[in-house]
């Protein structure tokens, strides 16, 4: 009986092998980390923005990209060899951007597409994570941010200038 409980107890612990050393293991927690990180920022502005798809999503968006390119990687999957999980991936993304648009039929509007390519480029970032570009993974954030917060307010000026033209050439 005692050899049933030893083989299952090593034929479990080789199931948890995947990490063998501290090195790794660090490596896996920086860039997932880092991966949920920057996620969560960008999630964090579409949620103060009052936006659908908001804090959990992108932090879950950026660490699933992630995990679908760290584990291949791990594996010995070759970069070259990654193209078609990264296709995988960003066909993904985009059925769950999909999912982000709102077509109103009386107004004539769409909603949900600068959400949707939020949603897109956590993703990509969440990608350059998990490969260990976290340099790219930071600034790829960091200019996400700017158009996502920064340039809204120029649109809002830009929007409200327009209107009041409109505004006073109605009342010529």
């Amino acid at each position: 009986m005692s050899e049933i409980w030893l083989e299952i107890w090593s034929t479990a612990r080789s199931e948890f092998a995947d990490i063998p050393d501290v090195g790794e293991l660090t490596r896996i927690v920086l860039r997932l980390g880092m991966a949920v990180i920057l996620g969560g920022l960008l999630g964090y502005e579409r949620e103060r923005s009052g936006k659908a798809a908001g804090l959990r999503t992108h932090m879950l968006v950026a660490l699933g990209a992630a995990i679908f390119v760290l584990v291949p990687l791990q594996g010995g999957m070759q970069v070259g060899d990654l193209s078609r999980v990264l296709q995988g991936v960003i066909a993904g993304i985009g059925f769950l951007g999909a999912g982000a648009i709102i077509k109103l039929s009386d107004e004539r509007e769409i909603h949900g597409l600068t959400t949707s390519a939020s949603i897109w480029m956590t993703a990509a970032i969440g990608v350059a994570a998990g490969m260990g570009r976290e340099a790219t993974a930071v600034v790829s954030t960091l200019m996400a941010l700017f158009v996502l917060a920064v340039l809204r307010s120029v649109e809002a000026k830009i929007s409200s200038k327009q209107e009041k033209r409109v505004i006073s050439s109605d009342e010529k």
